[in-house]
Order: C-alpha cells, then sequence, then structure tokens
C-alpha cells in the first residue's frame, strides 16, 4: 500500500496546514487491511482506480451486535415486504432501470452527486463483490453495492425508489444485511460519519469511528462531531487531487 497526501487548505493564522491521505492498492495489499487502517474507496475522479482515502468512517463488530429498540421497530416496518436477490456487476451492467432507479434516487436524495458517468466508474472499480436487489411484487425498489472480504462487509452505496425516501427503508437495509452477516464476518462498514445526516448510523451497536488514527468507542462522541461538522466544499481540490497523481 502507497501512501500519497494532497494539499487541502491553510490557516496561517493558526499554524494549521491540512492534508488529505490516499492509499494506493498495490497487489499484495489484503483489503481488509486497508479497511482496517480507515480507509475507504475512491470514486471521485475518472481513470483513477484502486485508490482509497482516509477519513472519519464507522464500523459495527456484528459478531455481539443485538437489535436495539430502534432496530427492531424498523425491522418490523419492513420485514416480509420484499424478496432479495443476489446479482453480479456484469449483470446489473447493462440493466437499464437498474440505472434509472439509483440515478433518480440519488439526484432525489444527495443533489446532482450521483451521474451516469460516477455510477459507471463505480461499477469499474472491480471491488463490488455483490450487487443486492431487493423486489416487491416482482418490482425493484432497492439495491446495495457490497464491497467484502472473507471477515467484513463494506455497505457501499444503496439505492431505492423515491417513495421510499422518508421511510427508513435505508436503516432497514443496512439491518437486513447486517442480520445476513452474523456469523459469518466480523465487521461492517456503514462509510463515513459526517454531518447531522449520518446521525442515523449511529442506531446500530456496537459501533465505533476512525479518528485519524485508531478505532475509537465513544458514541456519544460521534454524535456530537457530526451535529458540530460543516460541511465546506473547495472546488479546486479534485483538480489539484488529479495533478498530484499524475507524479506517481
Amino acid at each position: 500500500m502507497k501512501i500519497i497526501t494532497s494539499e487541502f487548505g491553510h490557516s496561517y493564522e493558526t499554524y494549521s496546514f491540512a492534508y488529505t491521505i490516499y492509499a494506493k492498492r498495490e497487489k499484495e495489499d489484503d483489503l481488509a487491511s486497508i479497511y482496517e487502517k480507515g480507509f475507504l474507496p475512491f470514486s471521485g475522479a475518472k481513470d483513477v482506480y484502486d485508490m482509497f482515502y482516509m477519513a472519519r468512517s464507522i464500523r459495527s463488530y456484528v459478531r455481539t451486535w443485538e437489535p436495539t429498540s430502534e432496530n427492531r421497530r424498523v425491522l418490523k416496518k419492513f420485514d416480509g415486504e420484499f424478496t432479495k436477490h443476489s446479482r453480479t456487476v456484469e449483470d446489473v451492467r447493462h440493466d437499464e432501470g437498474f440505472f434509472d432507479l439509483c440515478l433518480s434516487y440519488f439526484n432525489l436524495a444527495h443533489g446532482n452527486v450521483m451521474p451516469l458517468e460516477r455510477l459507471e466508474l463505480i461499477l469499474d472499480t472491480n471491488l463490488i463483490s455483490r450487487v443486492i436487489e431487493y423486489r416487491k411484487d416482482a418490482t425493484p425498489v432497492a439495491y446495495l453495492l457490497l464491497v467484502e472480504g472473507e471477515n467484513f462487509s463494506h455497505y457501499w452505496f444503496s439505492f431505492f425508489k423515491q417513495e421510499y425516501t422518508r421511510s427508513a427503508l435505508g436503516m432497514w437495509l443496512a439491518l437486513d444485511h447486517i442480520r445476513e452477516m452474523q456469523g459469518k464476518k466480523d465487521y461492517f462498514y456503514f462509510g463515513t460519519g459526517y454531518a447531522e445526516k449520518a446521525l442515523y448510523k449511529t442506531n446500530v451497536e456496537p459501533l465505533s469511528f476512525w479518528n485519524g488514527t485508531e478505532w475509537v468507542h465513544d458514541v456519544k462522541l460521534l454524535k456530537a462531531l457530526c451535529r458540530s461538522d460543516t460541511i465546506r466544499h473547495i472546488d479546486n481540490h479534485k483538480d489539484a487531487f488529479k495533478a498530484h497523481l499524475e507524479l506517481f
């Protein structure tokens, strides 16, 4: 694994000089060890593969997971509503309905951050082990894109039909996958934990988050960090990152 840093910002007033940290996966690297060090798959630039970024990621040790009262409420709401089917990347790559559902969901829920080209890039990473399709009355209503290793599963992306947007279906999909993992794997990676939009992820126990050095088992601190986050976009960072990669 090759570590790459890219300058992100600075404040001379406080002598703060920020760098983002990336990991370039090499042939001998075990995927689980990359996740263990706080990295998640990067999908933010065309023709950039085997790259991971360090972030405040969240994971749960599912060997000891038990549903909380809130978990049970969400599970009860949707259990028995859908049938579940495992598909391959190659299978969905030519499925127009898959792309329509996924892109419609992301544009509605998150704005224009998932154009067709980015979704195709994600499918091209060779990281996705399974695509889980949920159907209701034979009609697809949700998809999960999973990155999996021998002892972990990363709930990388979820997509679902817009009528479920405010229904807690996203949480149910995560819990349903955790149930499937129990007795088979150790860790469920739940993506990043930033801003209030990530607070729903703290309903999974036991939980820890990556603080840049180690995994911290302090959910109260994680909630406080999420509530205090300010999301800022530095428009030229992507261009700076791509230029930096040319050196490698």
